[in-house]
């Protein structure tokens, strides 16, 4: 009887591929529907991929570390033999579980999907992950500490054998740093032309980070861009804020509010401009993204009709939703279709910068860091909150006067917080 190949689906982020980090079953298990079976990294977060068979494992295509492409055979299971193998054809099949992912069956991503497993009488492997095979030296052949998956897959692309590595943290755990550190130490010398600097390490791009790049690249190459900038007296706002006691919303927040507002005057910016150039899209909201700093890098959570939210709401979904990217939990969907960008670069102490446009966004805004500064004052030098926001647009969509207009009236409910409380 044939078996039934899983192909690798389309994780429902318009990305092409995903890297293997790790399988959580191997050749020989009996899987159930909707049970984990590997770990994969995409763009936006590593995320668990159940199976959509039950039945055994024959075969599992890819090394841990490894980029697939989406529609590539993953798995194959074999059916029992009072089994009848449904399996369509390869092209059907995958075409098949594209649309249970968008009726939103059990078959889908764990984290949104159907969570509980069917029970398949064999336990999954769990972190803390190991090196089958390989010994720690003085620990009487244990197996080797390791628990991310991301430091296996490092030390195998550096050709580092992990039974030779002596952990420098207290806890014995290798990591990152014990691999890159072994990699410096035996790898050959390597030097710059008329230069005696030794490369040290190499380590590939991330998924994200080369997400990230092509993204950038692509907005700086097919969006001509303008950059308009105000220093701003946000006393009043700091003011304000601070009296409303432990409670109080993020400067985040906010503003967010604030630019909503604008964008309602001026929905230009919070639209789209279509492929062939030709079109203005514009939509009847407004799905905000907001720059957060991870650990995997830069990432852009996403509020779906943010307009409808108040400050007290938008500060408490902006909160949740970088903390989800910060973990690694957000959805695929909470990730996506932003049609404006906040960032809030203020946070990391960074006074002005020159943001790329969220392609294939039209404009983003940019916070800096809100400080005390010497400021003029009716003809008086006085100590002023001062913080620089800048508006990038896309100079195709609209021109300076209109992106200015929209910046002024962001720049006036911060210096006066009270003039838009009938909008709030």
């Amino acid at each position: 009887m044939a078996n039934r190949v899983f192909r690798l689906p389309d994780l429902g982020e318009g990305l092409t591929e995903a890297a293997l980090v790790r399988w959580l079953v191997g050749v020989g298990d009996r899987v159930a529907v909707d049970e984990p079976i590997a770990e994969v990294e995409t763009a936006k977060s590593i995320v668990e991929l159940p199976s959509p068979f039950e039945g055994t494992v024959v075969a599992l295509h890819g090394e841990e570390g490894q980029t697939l492409d989406v529609g590539s055979p993953f798995m194959e299971v074999a059916a029992g033999a009072d089994e009848v193998d449904p399996a369509p054809a390869p092209a059907v099949e995958l075409d098949a579980y594209r649309a249970e992912e968008r009726a939103g069956s059990g078959n889908v991503l764990i984290g949104y999907g159907t969570s509980e497993s069917r029970g398949s009488g064999r336990s999954r492997r769990r972190a803390p992950a190991t090196i089958r095979g390989a010994q720690r030296p003085d620990h009487g052949g244990g197996p080797v500490p390791v628990r991310s998956p991301i430091v296996r897959s490092l030390a195998r692309s550096r050709g580092i054998d992990l039974g030779s590595i002596r952990p420098s943290s207290p806890d014995g755990i290798i990591r990152r740093s014990d691999i890159l550190n072994a990699a410096a130490t035996t790898s050959a010398a390597e030097s710059l032309t008329g230069r005696e600097l030794r490369v040290v390490s190499r380590e590939p791009l991330g998924m994200l980070r080369k997400t990230v790049a092509a993204k950038m690249t692509r907005s700086r190459a097919e969006i001509p861009e303008a950059t308009v900038w105000v220093d701003v007296d946000a006393t009043e706002l700091h003011a304000l804020r601070q009296s409303m006691g432990e409670s109080r919303p993020s400067f985040t927040a906010l503003v967010a509010k604030y630019v909503l507002i604008a964008l309602a005057d001026f929905p230009v910016l919070a639209g789209r401009l279509s492929d062939d150039g030709s079109e203005i899209i514009q939509f009847d909201g407004v799905n905000l993204g907001f720059a957060a700093d991870t650990p995997r890098g830069l990432m852009v959570p996403v509020l779906a009709h943010a307009e409808q939210h108040s400050i007290v709401s938008l500060d408490a979904q902006i909160r949740r939703l970088a903390e989800a990217a910060r973990s690694g939990s957000a959805s695929p969907a909470e990730l996506t279709g932003s049609t404006f960008t906040l960032n809030n670069y203020g946070s990391l102490g960074v006074d002005g910068s020159a943001a790329i446009i969220n392609h294939p966004e039209v404009a983003i805004l940019g916070l800096g860091r809100m400080m005390e500064r010497a400021w003029v004052v009716d003809g008086v030098i006085v100590p002023r909150r001062i913080v620089q926001i800048s508006l990038v647009f896309d100079h195709r969509v609209c021109d300076g006067g209109y992106a200015a207009g929209f910046l002024r009236s962001v720049v006036t409910a911060i210096e006066n917080p009270l003039s838009l409380y009938a909008r709030l």
